[in-house]
């Protein structure tokens, strides 16, 4: 997590204006004569939002593609993982993911196949600042986020609050279509980029499940996985 709080700075259009709905900005950067951020704009003075007219915004941003605007946030406030463990949860667990594109991507995912929270470890993972939510284009402003000191005692407190845990893992034996618990209260479990879950988290989660993917094709980006698990058990759900 950012030392300053969860989205506390967000670029690109897409995830400003989802800021800007949620009435989390403070203050607006904008490149002076963009047309394409007149509706941001109109959105910050109709709130009373200062707007500070900027040359580059890229002299402000962390990416290198901010769209031409910044905006200063109000941190986003994370819930505690007992908040998310309730009857019917669809929680995504990311096990040290440390690139901040797949955690956003991850983020659209889990909204779009209707997850109830996100969850994310305080160290040894990407933060949850500017480049995960222009990555997530809004989507980690509507998402319940709780974030974690250990992965592996989370999985301990899923299971105690009656949610099952499903690892994701090239290396799983059971295929995630034939998991017979898709449709109970359920916490996805995605580990890091290229050497998967963590051996303590294997360990844990009541279910390694893998993707089956054709014979001599690379194991998939973690972002595509935790897509297709979800896309699953939003199946399983419906």
């Amino acid at each position: 997590m950012a030392p300053a709080g969860i989205g506390y700075r967000v670029e690109g259009i897409h995830a400003v204006r989802a800021a800007l709905a949620g009435g989390r900005v403070q203050k607006l950067y904008a490149e002076r004569g963009r047309k394409d951020l007149t509706e941001l704009t109109d959105l910050a003075q109709a709130a009373g939002i200062p707007i500070e007219v900027i040359k580059d915004a890229r002299d402000l941003a962390a990416t290198d593609r901010p769209q031409g605007v910044v905006a200063d946030c109000v941190p986003i406030r994370p819930v505690s993982i007992d908040a998310l463990c309730h009857a019917g949860a669809l929680i995504m667990v990311l096990d040290h993911l440390t690139d901040p594109r797949n955690v956003g991507a991850v983020a659209r995912s889990a909204l779009a196949f209707g997850a109830t929270g996100l969850v994310v470890a305080n160290r040894r993972s990407a933060p949850l600042g500017p480049l995960a939510f222009k990555a997530a284009a809004g989507a980690l402003e509507s998402i319940p986020i709780s974030v974690v000191s250990s992965i592996g005692d989370t999985i301990e407190r899923c299971k105690a609050k009656n949610v099952w845990t499903v690892g994701l893992d090239a290396k799983g034996s059971v295929d995630i279509a034939d998991v017979r618990v898709l449709d109970e209260s359920l916490a996805l479990v995605l580990g890091e980029e290229g050497t998967g879950l963590s051996r303590l988290v294997s360990e844990r989660v009541d279910v390694v499940a893998s993707i089956p993917i054709k014979a001599g094709v690379e194991s998939l980006n973690a972002s595509v996985a935790a897509a297709v698990a979800l896309y699953e058990a939003s199946r399983a759900r419906m």
